[in-house]
């Protein structure tokens, strides 16, 4: 079996519990494999560049780490990754910063990194790059005569051809993506929108087998969903720490019903238009006044960025906004905490709450959605109210699809949700199971590898 060589921005953290749901399916598909290379950042930054990388070993898994100095930092990760490929990944040219320092810094990362990685690699790997850090990273690896097969999986959606067209590198970033044999997307629309940017803006040629033609290589795009460990989490759900989070919840909800939402605070999570729907349930609704409570988790990310500040200002008016409206001596209808929980406190909450808010303006799966699926108690489950832009909804369609734009109509969502027959509830939630239980992460990680291994020079 070929060595399989795992290439992400961040790595797991050698000799620690690895935590999310991306480490955990990469760990486990080297150890599958009975070990291999994962190489990454280190998570450090210096001055001035430092040479080679840092080899760590854990149970036959080797981890090459690579620091970063603090010019490429700020450049290619703060920068040209999270703020031109972040938003316009995420269909929001108006946020996006086009800087070309940014992206000299970017394509400079990406050139190092993969003269770094080439140095490692032997003839038989199997080479697997993850998500939008490393766009050039394949293109970079051919260039230094690595010929053997090459697969890149994106995490976050793929836009319309027009949308990801208004990057000025766009071609050039084409260009890097066409070196892989396989590309890996989280959704059939994603792969529909790279083939039809490739088509359109590139002069592919979609070819009958699925393949594309592009800059003299042969291509192919696929789908392949993202799942979880669907038995693992819910196992979490019996954990000490799920019970004594619950208990605590509960001393304040009482009898009232719990909507809970779990987001990284992000602007493509539609945190504002969550709470301003939740708002306009309490106005539209008299009735729930008092009976229902919004719990939303929202730690925060990118603090540095601009935008993320801005974001965190409207969530605390707007969180402002409900309370002082409808707040009574015993009862807050919004508890907003922007902080980080555990798995195991997470997968009790979820099994708590009447209904799951995902609610995201885009994105690449939303595993939440699946998380807040298997915590379920299958005796009487709560009720997923899911985006229809989330990658997730293109195979949960039993959970209550939203347009999170539509205020009103997620408002109304919610109260179908709580006002459900525990029958009707237990019938979409078996469905949702089945998908979870089937599409899960041991499925995702073989599915990919299996038509990567089937890839040799650029054919299947």
């Amino acid at each position: 079996m070929s060595r399989l060589v795992v290439a992400s921005n961040r790595t797991a953290t050698p000799g620690e519990e690895r935590a999310g749901g991306l480490a955990v399916a990469l760990w486990d598909a080297l150890a599958e494999r009975g070990g291999g290379l994962w190489f990454g950042w280190s998570g450090e930054t210096a001055e001035r560049e430092t040479r080679g990388v840092r080899v760590v070993t854990e149970d036959n898994v080797e981890f090459a780490l690579a620091d970063l100095t603090e010019a490429e930092h700020e450049g290619y990760y703060l920068g040209y990754a999270n703020r031109a490929l972040w938003p316009v990944f995420h269909y929001r040219i108006d946020l996006a910063r086009f800087d070309d320092a940014d992206w000299d810094a970017y394509a400079g990362v990406n050139r190092r990194f993969g003269r770094l990685l080439h140095q490692l690699l032997r003839r038989e790997d199997l080479v697997w790059v993850h998500d939008y850090h490393f766009l050039l990273l394949g293109q970079e690896l051919r260039n230094n005569g690595w010929q053997g097969p090459l697969g890149f999986f994106l995490h976050i959606p793929f836009p319309p051809s027009e949308v990801f067209s208004a990057l000025p590198q766009h071609q050039r970033i084409a260009r890097g993506l066409a070196e892989f044999d396989l590309l890996g997307f989280q959704t059939q629309r994603d792969v529909r929108n790279f083939c039809r940017y490739m088509v359109e803006q590139n002069g592919a040629e979609a070819l009958p087998d699925g393949h594309l033609r592009a800059f003299g290589r042969t291509i192919r795009a696929e789908a392949f969903p993202i799942g979880i460990d669907a038995q693992e989490f819910r196992s979490f759900t019996e954990a000490d720490e799920a019970r004594r989070a619950v208990e605590r919840v509960q001393r304040f909800i009482g009898d009232r019903a719990l909507v809970i939402g779990a987001d990284r605070m992000d602007y493509s999570k539609g945190l504002p238009q969550r709470l301003k729907a939740f708002g306009r349930l309490l106005d539209d609704y008299e009735d729930l006044r008092g009976r229902v409570n919004l719990l939303q988790i929202a730690p925060p990310s990118r603090e540095t960025v601009g935008a993320y500040r801005d974001l965190r200002e409207e969530l605390d008016r707007l969180t402002g906004r409900v309370n002082g409206d409808y707040s009574d001596l015993d009862y807050s209808p919004v508890r907003y905490l922007a902080r980080g929980y555990s798995r195991e406190v997470l997968a009790g909450l979820y099994r708590l709450a009447r209904v799951g808010l995902v609610t995201p303006l885009h994105d690449g799966m939303n595993l939440v959605a699946k998380e807040y699926v298997a915590a379920q108690d299958p005796e009487d489950p709560g009720v997923l109210v899911l985006s229809e832009f989330a990658g997730a909804a293109e195979r949960m369609p039993t959970a209550l699809l939203v347009n999170p734009h539509d205020i009103g109509g997620v408002a109304d969502a919610i109260r179908r949700a709580l006002e459900m027959s525990r029958d009707e509830r237990v019938e979409r939630w078996r469905a949702l199971d089945a998908e979870v239980r089937t599409n899960d992460i041991a499925a995702w990680r073989r599915s990919f590898l299996g038509a990567l291994e089937r890839t040799v020079g650029g054919k299947e």
